[in-house]
């Protein structure tokens, strides 16, 4: 056995004492709707809800053990890193401070002081992460703190390997594929170094957010690449910069590993799971089981295929947002800037073309002070998909003006 191997044997066998192993589920629906055998790592069953828990464990018990005197941890984080960092201060009766940004949503300050009890303090800084990040260093510095990093160290790597030495134990045989979300990429190194030295060689997929294509960009461009810019829509996995650390062990994967999925269809895939199979995902949780639709029936028929369902920590204040992106993915919902007749009738006029399922969910003058025409905001939301292609053939014989805004970003932005 390597050293990394029993060192996440070491891990696995001390993170019992907080949780027991989470499970790994044979998905029936799943398993009939791609015709292979899928097999859901569920990580969102952890006391945090998340596998962030395990490497800020492992984190703590490695520099307890190497006999850190430290009395104070310090990290920087807006989600689950910091709901397990806080889990993991008062298992070890140990105060940490928690700078998050003062954009964070009530919700996830609220478990991450749940969870920390008495042991965690939370400072809010800045509008973005990199502003409390900053804040956190330096008053880790000053204060003389431990600074406990999401993804970016060997410690941290070890720990979230624990999931693979898991999957190990688990499963009846190695699987053909094995999925994972990619953000600072703790989890996909861990996993990937500990089942490659097994002897394992299952086909490794790596999923990124779309608007946050770190990983993707470095292998292509063959150097570690920061982002200028990022879609925070999955925040559970949109960083700007693979951690440094983890790329060391996946820095000779193929560029065609990794696919980048697009956010409204990830949102299309979470009510999915939350209507059909009752499990409660957020974006970043989902985006191993949306990978599934990069590939044909044909490609995954008969193959055993693990996927690790990263993390459930969703704000339901989210929802409505995801119900729409959801819809928009999927073709049923669609908005309109109409140029509109002032005149009676108009709009008895515009109603008389819309079919039984087509139905307007948003009706709004852009503006008000014309005498002829007006711009307005129509959403239309339909049953199926194929509805539209017979409303534009009707708007065009009735000879209405309008501009189609649902895929443009900066119109839609602004006005929906």
């Amino acid at each position: 056995m390597t050293d990394f191997a029993e060192g996440v044997a070491a891990a696995a066998i001390a993170l019992r004492d907080l949780f027991p192993e989470t499970p790994l589920q044979e998905n029936v629906y799943l398993s009939h709707k791609t015709g292979a055998r899928i097999f859901l790592k569920r990580e969102d069953l952890s006391p945090v809800r998340s596998y962030k828990i395990r490497g800020a464990f492992n984190f703590f018990r490695k520099a307890l053990e190497a006999g850190s005197s430290a009395e104070l941890f310090v990290c920087a984080s807006a989600g689950n890193h910091a709901q397990g960092f806080a889990f993991v201060c008062r298992h070890f009766g140990k105060r940490g401070v928690v700078f998050m940004p003062t954009t964070t949503p009530q919700q996830k300050i609220d478990k991450t002081r749940h969870f920390g009890g008495g042991f965690v303090e939370i400072r809010l800084i800045g509008d973005f992460f990199d502003d409390c990040l900053r804040a956190a260093l330096a008053f880790a510095d000053e204060a003389g703190g431990h600074m406990v990093p999401p993804f970016d160290h060997r410690d941290i790597v070890e720990g979230q390997a624990t999931v693979a030495l898991e999957i190990a134990a688990q499963m009846p045989e190695a699987p053909d594929m094995v999925v994972l979300p990619v953000g600072g990429g703790g989890l996909a190194a861990g996993v990937t170094r500990y089942l490659t030295g097994l002897g394992q060689t299952p086909r490794f997929v790596f999923c990124e957010p779309a608007g946050a294509p770190s990983f993707k960009e470095t292998l292509r461009t063959g150097k570690r690449v920061k982002l200028a810019k990022v879609d925070n829509f999955v925040d559970g996995a949109a960083v700007a910069e693979i951690g440094r650390e983890p790329l060391r062990h996946l820095k000779d994967f193929p560029e065609d590993a990794v696919r980048l999925i697009p956010e409204n269809r990830l949102c299309a895939t979470m009510i999915e799971m939350l209507n059909v199979e009752g499990v409660v995902l957020e974006p970043a949780g989902a985006l191993a089981i949306d990978a599934l639709k990069d590939f044909s029936r044909r490609e995954l028929k008969n193959k055993t295929i693990v996927l690790v369902v990263s993390g459930g920590n969703f704000d339901f204040e989210r929802l409505p947002d995801v119900k729409e992106r959801a819809l928009r993915f999927e073709g049923l919902k669609k908005y309109f800037v109409f140029r509109f007749p002032q005149r009676p009738g108009a709009l008895r006029d515009f109603l008389a073309l819309l079919g039984p399922d087509d139905d307007i969910v948003r009706f709004e003058y852009l503006k008000k002070s014309a005498r002829n025409f007006g711009s307005v905001l129509i959403g239309l939301e339909t049953k199926d998909s194929r509805n539209f292609g017979v409303l534009a053939k009707r708007f065009h014989e009735a000879g209405w003006a309008y501009q189609d805004i649902t895929d443009n970003e900066t119109l839609a932005g602004f006005i929906i």
